[in-house]
């Protein structure tokens, strides 16, 4: 009988940390942005033999980091969006890290000086029972996994 080694399961997306300046921001139920890409700059000599322009690599691009947490009485994100509302350059780095299911720390995706760019309050419904839910959006100098 073929032995098939230790299987490894994926890490499940719903466990989840915000750190921002080394503090843990609780309640957090969403996340989205975690991207990066980059610009191509196609470049040809004229002296190049092949008949194919070459592909050189371009300015660095992060998305936002979208968070999204149920509302409460904790005003600490807005008080740093009001910082920067009235004109102070608050930018803070942080990390999103993703837990298995003993709640370690298998992996951080760190974005380097970000600053809230958008606030979103709840959308209220008197008809509905929905948990009112509040949004920020961190735009960020960059984005590395550890």
């Amino acid at each position: 009988m073929a032995e098939t080694g230790k299987r490894e399961d994926p890490y499940r997306s719903f466990n989840f940390l915000i750190e921002i300046d080394n503090t843990t921001v609780a309640g957090f139920s969403e996340v989205s942005g975690l991207s990066q890409d980059g610009d191509v700059i196609e470049y040809r000599e004229g002296s190049d033999v092949p008949l194919t322009a070459r592909k050189l690599t371009g300015l660095r691009k992060f998305a936002n980091i979208t968070l999204k947490r149920g509302y409460t009485t904790k005003v600490d994100l807005w008080r740093w969006r009001r910082n920067i509302l009235d004109g102070r350059a608050d930018r803070r780095s942080g990390s999103i890290v993703l837990l298995d299911e003993q709640r370690n720390r298998v992996m951080e995706w760190q974005f380097e000086n970000g600053w809230i760019s958008k606030y979103e309050g709840p959308t209220l419904n008197a008809k509905g029972n929905e948990v009112a839910i509040e949004s920020i959006e961190i735009c960020h100098e960059g984005l590395r996994i550890e």
